[in-house]
């Protein structure tokens, strides 16, 4: 709930930043389908539903403020730090195996799967040096393949984004 409220009140004051022109915010995979199996599970503390109010905070203060937004979902977070001990993946040290280290950047929130959490913040950077990624969402999961460099990444969201042109 905190986040929702961070970004119902820092989004309508964004353009008072100077040099503001972007906002790039990390949902979740299953915003749009919360009402579906597993998600329905999955949101029953109201997650979801909280993410999706936020998803809809940023796109609304960007069209009445005039800047640019870019929604990410993950799917389910893997890899250290493993520092949260309330979560299972953290006790067991859950990671993704040394051949499933490609990106698979998808338009929407149609997928399912799993996302690096070094993979996640390479792809929040990229979006941040990519128009293509401007005003659209989607999702970014991990596949087979290995670990791509930013050029890949940056060629991954391109080729996602650019077809479908500003949302």
């Amino acid at each position: 709930q905190a986040v929702v409220e961070s970004l119902r009140r820092i989004a309508p004051g964004a353009n008072d930043a100077p040099g503001f022109k972007r906002l790039v915010l990390m949902s979740s995979l299953g915003v749009t389908r919360r009402e579906g199996f597993p998600f329905v599970v999955l949101n029953a503390a109201g997650v979801l539903d909280a993410k999706a109010y936020g998803e809809a905070a940023v796109r609304t203060a960007a069209q009445e403020q005039g800047f640019d937004w870019t929604v990410v979902r993950p799917g389910q977070l893997f890899g250290g730090p493993y520092d949260n001990n309330f979560y299972l993946g953290t006790l067991f040290q859950l990671d993704k195996d040394v051949s499933t280290r490609g990106v698979s950047v998808t338009l929407g929130d149609d997928v399912a799967g799993d996302t690096l959490r070094s993979c996640l913040a390479e792809v929040l950077v990229q979006c941040l040096q990519n128009t293509a990624t401007r005003n659209s969402d989607f999702t970014v999961l991990n596949v087979e393949g290995d670990v791509p460099d930013a050029g890949q990444i940056q060629e991954s969201l391109t080729s996602a984004c650019a077809s479908s042109g500003p949302n």
